[in-house]
């Protein structure tokens, strides 16, 4: 049988490898007949784990590997030095083609170094952003960079912006999405010296559809599509998001187990409750891809659960049917062609 897809999977990388991640897979392989999944990772481990569920033998492949690369390792450093690890030898699975994609839920850094040096920036990347989708009260917004890009410059973030509004159009489904820049106010003249720079340019890029400035609390409504901004910034929207998530889950089951008419109440509204923090679970989306590779690299977080493995392996394969890296190497061509000519 041809499969559509075949996904290497780092089994050995994140808190709950290879259990979860092995779950994961193995619910999405039974939700997708047309995908294969090649867990890289001790063979024995990932055979344990297997053994657990039934699945179609056809659709699993284990490529046995000896090292790991934990979080405390310096990433340039593991990635150069640990050649059998299951990260490295995945990551080398999808820039030989052997694979379409590959999930990790390993070190993040690790991550981001081999994405860029062993898969490889798409010609005329400038700087390869992690781009998650974050959970607003419309839908989702794509929150681009959040981790990869600290020292970012004015001519990245629009890059940026260019290559999120790709996404956001052939992946969520979006027409001519809108686009913001993160900033402390809604002025024009507000910003740090970063944002200054980049307004006036994403104001002037005809590719995009740039709506000005957006300040953090406004994120949650979903009134943009593309956030744009560097990678520090971005991280603690992110992590800040995630972490009042959960706290205020926490708060409201706390509070509807207090008493007995509370509990009464809580009957009550579970389905609608449950149906609602559902659209806000960020794990239901999958997880970040590294846009503007070669190949698709997608980071999971370290603590990822089956859903978000098993949810981060249907996204690769909406992004191989959509053709996003194609049509970012077709844009960033085009955009090439005409500064050439312009001049």
């Amino acid at each position: 049988m041809e499969f559509h897809t075949k996904i290497a999977v780092d089994a050995m990388g994140g808190d709950n490898a290879p259990g979860e991640i092995v779950k994961g897979a193995v619910e999405a392989l039974k939700e997708r007949k047309d995908i294969r999944i090649c867990f890289f990772g001790d063979k024995d481990k990932v055979e344990a784990e297997l053994e657990k569920y039934s699945y179609d033998p056809a659709q699993v492949e284990i490529v046995h590997t000896t090292e790991e690369i934990s979080c405390d390792e310096a990433p340039a450093v593991a990635i150069k030095k640990k050649k059998d690890s299951s990260l490295v030898v995945a990551l080398r699975a999808v820039k030989s083609g052997d694979c379409d994609a590959v999930v990790s839920a390993g070190s993040s850094g690790a991550i981001l170094v081999g994405g860029q040096v062993l898969v490889g920036k798409c010609k005329g990347v400038k700087r390869a952003p992690l781009a998650p989708l974050v959970p607003t009260e419309k839908g989702v917004s794509l929150l681009i960079d959040c981790g990869a890009n600290v020292d970012a410059r004015p001519e990245h973030l629009v890059q940026f912006a260019q290559m999120g509004s790709i996404y956001m159009e052939h992946i969520v489904g979006i027409k001519k999405p809108r686009v913001a820049i993160v900033n402390i106010g809604a002025e024009e003249a507000k910003g740090n010296a970063l944002v200054k720079e980049t307004y006036p340019l994403l104001k002037e890029c005809k590719t995009i559809h740039f709506v000005g400035s957006i300040e953090a609390r406004d994120i949650p409504k979903g009134d943009v599509d593309v956030i744009v901004t560097e990678a520090f910034v971005g991280n603690v929207i992110l992590k800040l998001e995630e972490g009042l998530a959960g706290t205020l889950l926490s708060v409201v089951k706390e509070g509807m187990m207090s008493t007995l008419r509370s509990k009464i109440g809580a009957l009550l509204v579970k389905p609608a409750l449950k149906k609602t923090l559902k659209t806000f679970d960020a794990s239901e989306y999958g997880g970040a891809p590294l846009l503007g590779l070669k190949g698709l690299v997608v980071k999971i977080h370290g603590s990822s659960s089956a859903k978000e493995t098993r949810n981060a392996i249907f996204q690769c394969v909406s992004f191989k049917e959509a053709e996003i890296n194609e049509r970012i190497m077709q844009y960033l061509a085009l955009a090439q062609e005409k500064t050439e000519t312009d001049r």
